[in-house]
């Protein structure tokens, strides 16, 4: 083999090796590293290899060197640090648009870009949390394809299910398909969604992305923007949900006050009405689930604006009652 070639794979060998094998407390001894070289029949001196890390160090790798007993080289910074790794693996296996399969998958990918031995760490975070997973494989693909029609400004078409009782797909619009402009993705409550123009409804939506089905690009230019804001459309819909936009003003226990700032961001006004409570006007489009959140919190919230949405919520505390009621009288 010419020289040339010969060093070409002997820096590749090296570099995949320290990568994998070693980090700050596994370095990796001479011995490891010509028994490497050996097995790709690229065999080398001693003198060499301090060459070749050298070399390497110039490329651009981290290679340090650990003089004395257990010693050897290792690499120092990586492109990821392992608490970075470790954050990313818990998103990934926590994200319920991701199915089982493709969690698995990218976690494996994650575990490269680490040694083994801190690659087994993060194997021990994958354990950590065992949530739900979809079961549709495509959406990761969908959110690729998203992103294209996005970029492009292109009009999409699709058709668009909810799940019956008996897990079967039950198509919207009598199955007919939707065209949309695609304006923004949204990742909210672990669920991926997209916000675009629905040209049949002639205004913005949002649809869940796992329940979208033969997305395609039409080639067709979309409709333009003109300001539309991503951050404060995902701020105004709770939960994602569809429902009446308005300022809803509210009065809460004053120990609410952090509640509302990790909820709707530091930008809202706090108004104080004594020391004990303060008042706060959403801009939001009041939906079932603002109403089960608001529920939780009890007597400390009070609607107070507008007339229409204290009536609703009102309603609303009156059927849920209503439900316990007609069972107690049963049950006497």
């Amino acid at each position: 083999m010419p020289k040339g070639s010969n060093q070409k794979r002997k820096l590749m060998v090296l570099a995949r090796f320290l990568l994998k094998h070693s980090d700050e407390e596994h370095p990796v001894t001479l011995g490891q590293l010509q028994e490497e070289l050996e097995r790709w029949n690229a065999p080398a001196e001693r003198k060499s290899i301090y060459d070749d890390m050298e070399q390497l160090r110039q490329l651009g790798l981290d290679v340090q060197t650990r003089r004395g007993v257990g010693g050897g080289w290792f690499i120092g910074e990586r492109e990821f640090e392992l608490a970075e790794l470790k954050l990313l693996v818990d998103a990934v296996q926590s994200s319920r648009f991701l199915t089982q399969k493709k969690s698995n998958a990218l976690i494996h990918k994650l575990e490269s870009l680490a040694s083994v031995y801190q690659a087994r760490q993060l194997q021990r975070q994958v354990y950590v949390d065992r949530r739900i997973k979809t079961m549709n494989e495509s959406i990761f693909y969908n959110v690729d394809r998203l992103h294209g029609a996005i970029g492009a400004n292109q009009v999409i078409t699709f058709r668009y299910f909810e799940v019956n009782m008996a897990k079967q797909r039950v198509y919207r619009r009598g199955g007919a398909l939707y065209r949309v402009t695609p304006y923004g993705l949204i990742w909210d409550n672990e669920n991926y969604y997209l916000a675009g123009w629905d040209h049949t409804k002639e205004e913005v939506r949002h649809y869940r992305v796992d329940k979208m089905a033969e997305i395609q690009r039409t080639g067709e230019r979309g409709k333009d923007r003109e300001g539309w804001d991503l951050e404060g459309y995902t701020r105004r819909h709770f939960g994602m949900y569809a429902g009446r936009p308005c300022q809803l003003r509210l009065r809460c226990a004053s120990s609410l006050a952090g509640v509302f700032l990790d909820r709707f961001g530091q930008d809202i006004m706090l108004v104080p009405q004594d020391e004990e409570r303060f008042t706060v006007t959403l801009d939001l489009v009041v939906s079932p689930p603002f109403w089960g959140w608001l529920f939780g919190l009890g007597a400390q919230v009070e609607v107070l604006s507008p007339t229409w949405a204290v009536e609703e919520f009102r309603q609303r505390l009156a059927q849920v009652r209503a439900i316990y009621d007609m069972a107690k009288t049963q049950e006497e």
